[in-house]
């Protein structure tokens, strides 16, 4: 039976807005990082999976 992806949602490190949600693997241990683009800044801004 194959493990079913989990749930991720990106914060930007300067607003702390959460924009994103993506689906990840159910095996990765480390905290996804990602630099996308924060609405709210206006730029381009590093996101941090969150809780």
């Amino acid at each position: 039976m194959a493990k079913a992806a989990r749930k991720i949602i990106l914060a930007c490190e300067e607003c702390l807005a959460r924009n994103y949600t993506t689906n990840g693997s159910k095996n990765s241990t480390k905290r996804l990082e990602l630099k996308k683009f924060c609405p709210k800044c206006g730029k381009m801004t590093l996101h941090k999976e969150t809780k």
